[in-house]
């Protein structure tokens, strides 16, 4: 690594062993030098060594204030379309967890217990914003929230109710928020704090399990009052984001609901879904974006982006070769009728299938997903898409 002044600026070379580049950077703003080496795929010790003796004011823990003043942090609540691996440290059963092989073959090449051969959509969302993949909140020994955190858990709802005893749900996700960010004010004073949580982004992908879990038990409250249940739910999620605005939450993204009822654990028959669910997720996508729009009006500097998970996923389900895939509605695992039941056989190929298991998408939908919310067209996400709200101040 070489260094040397050239002008008022820095003029910095980094070559590592490995790489076939170099980075060469012109940079007056030292916090740009800090942001462009916590953003690098590479970790050397060297680097950060080196970057420490020329800053060394600047490289305490995690909290360095250009750090905070350059990056969007994401807070991630959700089930298991965004858990990265908390079910492992609570105390469940094998049903909640994806903590075997085959989970995670694809790209970590290990189970992690995300409910994928891969990535999630929000381990794909701080790839695009040039910022580490976050672990699990429950994982022991991880502090750096000035990054994010990740509160999901498999199996959660909305509702305190839903597969309670065996998940983390939504309203203690929101708890955990609230201890980091009063670990935040503790770490880096109030106003600091408070800026970083105005500025970080919330993503919340959850309310499937809020139905899959009483269609399950046969309920006869969801079956004779249906939109009276989903105006319950939402109406649950809505104290949830209050709550998390009153914390200083303003920028959230919050996705319709999945066709459910066309997962390979639910599907009826090859040209059939479970229509049931389904009616139940176009209920809850109907009443969605109505409840964004009154906190828009409500609270003043909420701003939102929701992106139509139920439209892309039909779609790929339904024309595969549309999206460069295979198999729409057999499981890439599993047993049974499109495997659907649970098995631990791996495919030969999971990225030319839409579900990797009986209800889970696999890496490749994940990522076609993400693009979408992160870059996506008034079409696909609105009314801004995720790239919008982390550059918006």
């Amino acid at each position: 690594m070489g260094m040397f002044l050239k002008g008022k600026g820095v003029y910095i070379e980094k070559f590592e062993e490995g790489v076939s580049k170099c980075d060469r950077i012109l940079w007056q703003d030292p916090c740009l030098i800090i942001s462009a080496f916590s953003s690098s795929s590479s970790s050397s010790f060297f680097s950060s060594t080196v970057l420490c003796l020329i800053f060394p004011t600047l490289c305490w823990a995690d909290s360095s204030p250009c750090l905070q003043q350059r990056q969007t942090p994401p807070f991630i609540f959700g089930d298991s379309l965004s858990d990265p691996g908390n079910n492992n440290y609570i105390n469940n059963t094998s049903q909640y967890r994806a903590n075997s092989s085959p989970y995670g073959i694809t790209f970590f090449k290990y189970p992690t217990g995300r409910f994928s051969d891969g990535r999630l959509v929000p381990d794909f969302i701080t790839e695009f914003a040039e910022l580490p993949l976050i672990p699990p909140y429950l994982q022991p020994g991880y502090h750096r929230y000035t990054d994010g955190a990740n509160f999901a858990s498999g199996g959660a709802g909305i509702l305190v109710e839903t597969n309670q005893g065996s998940v983390v749900c939504l309203k203690t996700q929101l708890e955990h928020f609230k201890n980091v960010e009063g670990k935040l004010r503790r770490k880096l004073g109030d106003a600091e704090a408070r800026e970083l949580v105005s500025r970080a982004v919330y993503l919340m992908n959850i309310g499937s399990n809020d139905y899959i879990f009483p269609l399950a038990l046969n309920s006869s409250i969801i079956k004779l009052y249906p939109q009276k249940y989903v105006r319950m739910v939402i109406g649950n999620l809505t104290s949830v984001i209050k709550e998390m605005y009153e914390k200083g939450g303003r920028k959230f993204w919050v996705p319709n609901l999945a066709p459910f009822g066309c997962v390979p654990g639910l599907r009826v028959s090859n040209n059939s879904c479970l229509e049931e669910a389904n009616a139940l997720a176009k209920l809850h996508n109907q009443e969605l974006p109505k409840m964004l729009q009154k906190l828009e009006t409500q609270l003043k500097g909420f701003k939102y982006s929701t992106s139509d998970f139920y439209g892309f996923l039909i779609d790929m389900i339904n024309f595969p070769s549309r999206h460069g895939l295979k198999e729409g509605k057999m499981a890439c695992i599993g047993v049974g009728p499109f495997r659907g039941g649970r098995s631990y056989g791996a495919c030969k190929n999971p990225s030319e299938y839409v579900f990797f298991d009986s209800v889970h998408p696999t890496e490749t939908v994940n990522q076609k997903f993400a693009s979408i919310v992160w870059n996506g067209n008034r079409n696909q996400t609105w009314p801004h898409n995720l790239k919008e709200l982390v550059e918006t101040i």
